[in-house]
């Protein structure tokens, strides 16, 4: 398999592009958006950089790794001669599922195609297609270059070919795939969300500031980072999406998100992205700066 057409320009697309491409395969990344596939290029050529001062790559394999990257707006054009397609959108089920039903009617019949959800059932990813046996999560972990972990999630009919055929393609890219069971949040964000529920109810509830919750989760824990500091990294919107489908998948109310994370989804305050979730991110992300709501 040497061609792979990522959908999705963002965090996670240009991630994925980014180890594709450096492992010597053809990728289109495709985004409806113009500004953000050159954002994209952008990051990826940075992030490159980065790997060749550390010594990890040289300025040649950089060069080899973005010569092999080629931008489209059409998604028909874009999978035109794609062997995998991995699906990186907004964390949405409607999107995601219009998304696979253009996929099957444009990519090439024997073409797998892979969603790098982190929570949204594959198996009703795949029943709006006409190759559910091709179907198959794929969720990187971010940031991609640097997270060794692929979940490789089987849909209730995905075959046990292309279950293989995925988990030697992660290996191809130098990464760890686990394969698990079509369950919502499958396992890293099963056991992970609802972790940082519990930490921002720790906070709404009065038993702890932000950073005295995440110092004891680093410390007493060996956590690199703390749950609150971690949430802002995801998105605080992600996170809300992610409980809410373990909520309603489950049925349990252990996983209900807490009422301030709601609320701070609904005031737009989502980590990192928006400039300010439980820290203040105006400034480098090294910098831990409390959110001035969150300040003694």
């Amino acid at each position: 398999m040497l061609t792979v057409a990522v959908i999705g320009s963002g965090t996670m697309g240009n991630g994925i592009a980014h180890v594709f491409a450096q492992h010597g395969f053809s990728v289109a990344l495709i985004d409806i958006n113009q500004p953000a596939l050159d954002k994209a290029l952008g990051t990826i050529g940075k992030n490159l950089d980065r790997q060749v001062t550390k010594g990890s790559l040289t300025a040649e394999d950089k060069d080899a790794t973005l010569s092999r990257l080629t931008t489209y707006t059409s998604l028909a054009e874009g999978v035109r001669e794609a062997q995998l397609v991995v699906e990186a959108a907004t964390e949405n089920i409607d999107l995601k599922l219009k998304i696979f039903r253009d996929l099957d009617q444009h990519a090439p019949k024997e073409a797998i195609l892979a969603s790098n959800t982190s929570s949204i059932s594959i198996t009703q990813i795949a029943a709006v297609t006409q190759r559910p046996t091709q179907v198959i999560g794929m969720h990187f972990m971010n940031p991609v270059p640097v997270m060794q972990l692929v979940e490789v999630i089987r849909g209730y009919a995905t075959s046990d070919a292309v279950t293989t055929q995925v988990m030697d393609l992660a290996r191809q890219l130098n990464k760890t795939p686990v394969e698990v069971n079509d369950y919502p949040g499958f396992v890293a964000n099963r056991i992970l969300m609802p972790m940082i529920n519990e930490a921002i109810y720790t906070l709404f509830e009065g038993v702890a500031g932000v950073a005295e919750i995440d110092t004891v989760m680093k410390l007493g824990m060996a956590h690199p980072m703390g749950p609150l500091q971690l949430a802002d990294f995801i998105g605080l919107d992600v996170c809300l999406a992610i409980l809410k489908v373990l909520h309603e998948g489950f049925g349990n109310p252990k996983y209900a998100p807490c009422p301030l994370l709601v609320n701070m989804v609904a005031a737009g305050r989502l980590g990192v992205k928006s400039g300010e979730g439980f820290y203040s991110w105006g400034h480098s992300t090294k910098d831990l700066v409390l959110a001035e709501r969150f300040r003694k």
